[in-house]
């Protein structure tokens, strides 16, 4: 689902470690509510993508594979 709204923005985004420190080149996570956003990090106030806890285990867990 795409989202956009001041609690998206707002949110406390994290990039990974593997981005190599470049300030504007990754995908960003971060905590809404109980959901997990997602978002490019080029554009912080464009559409995330939320995931539940379930789907985000999902993605992370394949991601790893």
């Amino acid at each position: 689902m795409h989202v956009v709204d001041a609690g998206v923005v707002a949110a406390e985004w994290r990039k990974s470690t593997y981005s190599g420190g470049v300030e504007n080149s990754c995908v960003e996570a971060a905590p809404i509510g109980r959901l997990t956003g997602v978002r490019d990090s080029k554009i912080p106030t464009g559409p995330a993508h939320l995931f539940t806890p379930t789907a985000w285990a999902s993605l992370v867990d394949a991601i790893k594979k």
